[in-house]
C-alpha cells in the first residue's frame, strides 16, 4: 500500500474526529449561524473545483469526482445562505403587529 495514501487517510479520519469533537461542544444557540458561515466558506471549496477542472484534469474518473464535489459543494453553499436567511427573518418585525403580540412573540 502506497504511504502516502496511509497519511492521507490518517489526516482524512483525525480531521473528521476534530470536526466532530469542534461542533459537539458548540451550544446550540450558536449551531446555525455557525454552520451558515461555514457552509459559506465553502464557496471556495467550489471555486478551486471550478478551478481545477478548467485546468483539465487527467481521467474521466477525476472529472466525474470533481463534477459531483461542484454539485455537493453548492448545495451547501445555497443551504448555508438559506438557513441564514430564515434564521434572520426569525428577528424581523412582523408588520401590523401590536406591541403585546411582539412581547409575546406572535
Amino acid at each position: 500500500m502506497d504511504p502516502t495514501l496511509v497519511q492521507n487517510l490518517a489526516i482524512l479520519v483525525l480531521a473528521g474526529f476534530l470536526g466532530f469533537v469542534v461542533i459537539s461542544k458548540v451550544p446550540n444557540t450558536l449551531h446555525t449561524p455557525l454552520m451558515s458561515g461555514t457552509n459559506a466558506i465553502h464557496g471556495v471549496v467550489v471555486l478551486a473545483a471550478l478551478v481545477v477542472l478548467g485546468l483539465g484534469v487527467e481521467g474521466v474518473f477525476n472529472e466525474i469526482i470533481l463534477v459531483i464535489a461542484i454539485i455537493f459543494g453548492t448545495i451547501n453553499v445555497v443551504g448555508g445562505f438559506l438557513v441564514t436567511d430564515r434564521m434572520l427573518g426569525m428577528f424581523k418585525e412582523k408588520p401590523g403587529a401590536t406591541r403585546g403580540e411582539k412581547e409575546a412573540g406572535r
